[in-house]
Parts: structure tokens; C-alpha cells; sequence
């Protein structure tokens, strides 16, 4: 099923498309991203909901790091959340973005670009990327990733920010208390099987017999049902409930 994802999500490497479709916990997530971590040769991820602009800490908003605590205790010592440029950028656009970090905190407004230099050098984290990340309710939120190698390849960074809303989404989803059974209709079901397997609205209309609109209905429908933003994460929703074998 992994490989089916895979046809209409092509930069999820496959293997951590099968590793997202099999989470049943929260900590089965971290376990994942530590291993992608270090699969990229990276050193640290922080998954965050976006702090409001009001915000002087960063620590209430993490969802899960492997940053030391002595790391976002300094962080949230020096209120660097506040002037951050990179928290800004997040709030404006859903465009992943590396970063250097000599580079992105020399235009920072408060004066604190040593601190902040000085606090992601000392742990490792000179350099790295930031994928913005949203819910189907509209929360939105970010996975970053740090380390020392030199700056992600354009197919690395469309890689992991693939992953970025899966990671987001499923750590939101399994925070969720007294979640609902998801009833999808047989039809609904044939419908997502298909677009796991890569056929498109017109392409599943001759194979089913019915019209593209009502193809695109019942996928419509199953995406609400799953609260999906997409196709994608419905059929990746549809593969961890069990629906799609």
C-alpha cells in the first residue's frame, strides 16, 4: 500500500510513506522522526504548533523535539520567540525554507543575533530547513530539522516536506480524545482505493462505470469524512484506519 501512496505522493520516500500509514501513537511519530533525523544526516527536528504573535516562549507550542532541554530552556530564557525571523516568515507563508543561522538572525530586530548564533552553534544546529505544516481544522504548525551537513538537495527538501503535514497531522490525530469510528461508503472506499493506486477522477469513471462528477463527489465526501485536507492524506487517513488494505 505504501508503493500506492507513493503514486500520487512521489517525493514521499516510500519507506516512510509505509512507516506513517502504520502509527498507532503518539510516540510511535517521535520514533520516526528521530529515525528520519538521522537517515538525512541531521542532528535535530522540533514539530511545533505556530506560536501566536503575542508569544515570549516557544516551550508551550512544541509538540515533540529532540532538542535538549537545556536548549529550549535558553531559548525561552533569551525570549528569542519573540523577535524570531523564522517564526515570522512561518506566520506569512506556507513556503519551506533552509536556513543559516549567522544569516537568517542577522536581520533580527532585537538585538539578540549573538544569543541566538551562539545557542544553535553550541548545540549543533547551525544550519537546517523549516516546512510549514497545517490540519483540516486550520491549525497550522511546522516541523524543522537542524544539524551541521551542508544545505538539503532540492528533492531533500521536497521529501521531507511531504512528510511535514503527515507528521503534523497525525500527531494532532492521535491527541484527539473519543475519536469516531470513520463509516465510509463502498463506493467511497473503491473510489480511494483507485487514487492509492494512482488513477485519476476520469480514469476511475470508466473503471467504475459512474461519471467524473460523481467519482469526484464520492471522494469529496470520504475526504470530509476523514477530515483530510486532500486526497492524499484521505487515502494515508483511509491506510492507518485500516480502511484500504
Amino acid at each position: 500500500m505504501s508503493e500506492q501512496f507513493l503514486a500520487i505522493a512521489p517525493e514521499t520516500p516510500p519507506r516512510w510513506a509505509r512507516r506513517f500509514a502504520e502509527v498507532e501513537r503518539e510516540d510511535d511519530v517521535a520514533v520516526l522522526l528521530r529515525d528520519l533525523t538521522a537517515e538525512y544526516g541531521l542532528v535535530g527536528y522540533l514539530l511545533i504548533n505556530l506560536p501566536p504573535s503575542a508569544s515570549t516562549e516557544i516551550a508551550p507550542f512544541v509538540l515533540m523535539t529532540n532538542w535538549p532541554a537545556e536548549m529550549l530552556e535558553g531559548y525561552d530564557r533569551e525570549g528569542l520567540v519573540h523577535g524570531s525571523p523564522v517564526i515570522g516568515r512561518l506566520r506569512i507563508s506556507t513556503i519551506p525554507f533552509s536556513y543559516e543561522a549567522v544569516a537568517i538572525n542577522s536581520v533580527r530586530l532585537d538585538g539578540k543575533s549573538q544569543v541566538a548564533n551562539s545557542l544553535f552553534g553550541r548545540f549543533g544546529l547551525p544550519r537546517g530547513a523549516y516546512f510549514p505544516a497545517h490540519n483540516p481544522l486550520g491549525q497550522r504548525g511546522a516541523l524543522a530539522f537542524g544539524g551541521e551537513r551542508p544545505a538539503l538537495s532540492h528533492l531533500e527538501m521536497a521529501e521531507l516536506n511531504a512528510i511535514a503535514n503527515l507528521a503534523f497531522t497525525t500527531v494532532l490525530d492521535c491527541r484527539l480524545d473519543g475519536r469516531r469510528p470513520i463509516a465510509l461508503s463502498q463506493r467511497e472506499i473503491e473510489c480511494l482505493s483507485w487514487v492509492s493506486a494512482g488513477k485519476t477522477s476520469v480514469e476511475i469513471s470508466g473503471i467504475l462505470g459512474l461519471s467524473e462528477y460523481t467519482v469526484n463527489h464520492y471522494l469529496n465526501r470520504a475526504t470530509r469524512k476523514l477530515d483530510a485536507v486532500n486526497r492524499v492524506q484521505a487515502v494515508a487517513k483511509a491506510m492507518r484506519a485500516g480502511i484500504l488494505q
